[in-house]
């Protein structure tokens, strides 16, 4: 976690010591944000821009407000700074301040590590008991089972903070203090996990209605033994662009027929014929986008599966669409499927 006390000065201070700072820190791109004396945003200062003020015929030890951007960059806190993110990194943009509403600097990102900022809560469903993975899940919980040196949830969480998701709400059941304590462990700069244990089985979806405090109107919901790189990114937007109120990531399944196909009508009359079709189909890839207010369509205290759910959108004649995942996608569910993770995780950049 960035310590971002180190990047904020008043704006008493002299271009000087912001220089001599700068110097200090050594970091590429590096701006610090100065303040007032209620500790407000006022703007913004680079080595670079010191040097065009004194190119310009100002001294080194004059006031920093004579050199500094005073439209200095910023997100707003509760905002939805998605789009900004892509303009701030194309323009080259390295370290921004998140304010609150009074303009106090709450938190400084650094987008060199961010992929982007997606404001959804996260929710990982992790209470199954593995069956399909014994021996292996007779003792270690299936998320909690490592592929190359980190457990499957783990990477996971990894994957969804490099995109800016900072709040995590984790479902556990089988063998949870296992999984809280794993996951308690995990070293993911600023983020929050919480967790919900459900006393019986309520299916793939049912805990979310246990759940409260989530603060962002998206849910993004997924399956903690999935291994995947889908571009998060790209999920979220097409999820806004398409204004739905579901979206559900899917898995292209390809059908080849070797032999011709024939229409044929009721009175069976060939109409029109296929050679060597391909068909495709889309299966549930156990990743979901969806509003907030649709977890009001989940029972309290039932079994309730992510298909009801979303046959429950549908009768409610919400929006629902797919977003079928062209990279990598691997569900962990039996042991074949584990050893392969296994490989696959050498060579492929998750």
């Amino acid at each position: 976690m960035i310590d971002f006390n180190k990047y904020i000065v008043s704006e008493k201070e002299t271009a000087r010591t912001i220089l001599q700072l700068i110097n200090e820190l050594a970091i590429p791109n590096m701006a610090v944000f100065i303040v007032n004396d209620k500790k407000q945003l006022v703007g913004s200062l680079t080595d670079g821009d010191i040097r065009r003020g004194l190119l310009s015929g100002r001294t080194i030890d004059e006031s920093i407000t004579l050199f500094m951007n005073a439209k200095s960059k910023c997100f707003v806190e509760g905002e939805n700074n998605f789009e900004k993110v892509a303009n701030y990194k194309a323009a080259g943009i390295r370290f921004i301040p998140i304010v609150n509403s009074e303009k106090v600097i709450i938190k400084i990102i650094d987008l060199d590590k961010l992929k982007s900022i997606i404001p959804v809560n996260a929710i990982l469903m992790a209470g199954g008991k593995g069956e399909r993975l014994k021996p292996l899940t007779d003792t270690i919980p299936k998320p909690m089972l490592k592929i190359g040196d980190k457990p499957i949830i783990v990477r996971n969480i990894e994957r969804l903070a490099s995109f800016g998701v900072n709040e995590f709400t984790v479902s556990v059941r089988h063998l949870a203090e296992q999984i809280i304590e794993g996951v308690n462990a995990t070293k993911v700069d600023d983020v929050t996990i919480d967790f919900v244990k459900e006393e019986s089985p309520l299916g793939t979806i049912g805990a979310v209605k246990l759940m409260s405090g989530l603060s962002n109107d998206v849910i993004l919901l997924m399956n903690s033994d999935l291994l995947t790189n889908i571009d998060f990114q790209d999920f979220y937007k097409k999820f806004v662009d398409s204004k739905a109120d579901m979206q559900v990531a899917t898995i292209p399944y390809n059908v080849d027929i070797p032999y011709a196909v024939m229409e044929i009508n009721n009175k069976d009359e060939v109409t029109a014929f296929s050679e060597k079709p391909r068909y495709t189909y889309y299966s549930n890839a156990g990743i979901y986008l969806f509003k907030k207010e649709l977890i009001s369509l989940i029972p309290d205290n039932t079994p309730f599966d992510a298909t009801h759910f979303m046959e429950a959108v549908i009768k409610s004649q919400k929006k629902l669409i797919s977003y079928p995942i062209l990279s990598y996608w691997l569900d962990i569910g039996r042991i074949e499927d584990y050893y392969k993770a296994q490989e696959d995780v050498k060579h492929i950049n998750f």
